[in-house]
């Protein structure tokens, strides 16, 4: 007679652990057989919609060009409530009713020298930028600044615009000066900006105050920085010169 032999654990097992190594087991064969079969997933309609909106926005921002106003408080827009009311928000207006894919950057700082606009130019022009408007000086006149100091800082400014960003299309806006400074300086101080404008070719405003110079009602309290409407013949005055250039 054939034996049979007995195979024991050497020890008993709960019911409750063998349970839960059967959920285990039926788990881990779960995970096996997902992992061994190819995981489709269905790509829906709005998905595609998001990628595309996604594209587009990255196509505007990338064909949008830039306008960079370098300038003083006349560009940076004191006494205003609000900066969007300066002659550059005012550009901005114009070209987004025309829908011009240009973004306008206020670079103007209150109380700004042709020396300050120097020191910073550098980093100001670390950017694409399509076209360049340079207002500045009316502060060193005020200050009696020598009109050769005004002019080489004026040429170092263009020079940067032009290495760092040769294709840059740059405005030159022109100041006169009040009587009072003296006709030999006056006189000198228009004429430096019309001679920069002629040795460097470029597009060139005589005196960005036209027909607000002297006006009460569109200076503000101090006769030097123009109200709100005074901005806005700012930027009418501009924008013969610089409407040309867009698209150019």
């Amino acid at each position: 007679m054939l034996k049979t032999h007995n195979t024991q654990f050497p020890f008993k097992l709960p019911m409750s652990w063998v349970l839960k190594l059967l959920k285990f087991s039926y788990f881990f064969m779960a995970i096996v057989l997902l992992s061994c079969g190819d995981v489709k997933k269905e790509v829906t309609n709005e998905d595609l919609n998001t990628t595309e909106q996604s594209e587009e926005t990255s196509a505007t921002i990338a064909a949008t060009k830039n306008i960079l106003f370098f300038g003083d408080s006349i560009t940076a827009g004191y006494g205003l409530d609000d900066s969007d009311d300066a002659f550059p928000g005012v550009i901005q207006q114009k070209i987004d009713s025309l829908d011009l894919k240009y973004t306008v950057i206020n670079s103007g700082v209150s109380g700004e020298t042709t020396a300050g606009g120097r020191s910073r130019i550098d980093w100001v022009i670390n950017q694409e930028v399509a076209i360049f408007v340079l207002e500045l000086g009316a502060n060193d006149g005020l200050r009696g600044v020598p009109l050769s100091e005004t002019k080489s800082n004026l040429q170092a400014i263009i020079d940067v615009v032009r290495a760092q960003s040769p294709d840059t299309q740059i405005i030159l806006a022109g100041m006169e000066l009040p009587p009072n400074m003296g006709q030999e300086y006056t006189s000198g101080f228009r004429q430096l900006y019309a001679d920069l404008a002629e040795k460097n070719n470029l597009a060139f405003i005589p005196f960005i105050l036209k027909d607000i110079g002297g006006v009460a009602a569109l200076n503000q309290a101090d006769g030097i920085h123009p109200t709100i409407e005074g901005h806005k013949i700012v930027a009418n005055t501009l924008w013969e010169t610089l409407r040309p250039l867009l698209n150019r």
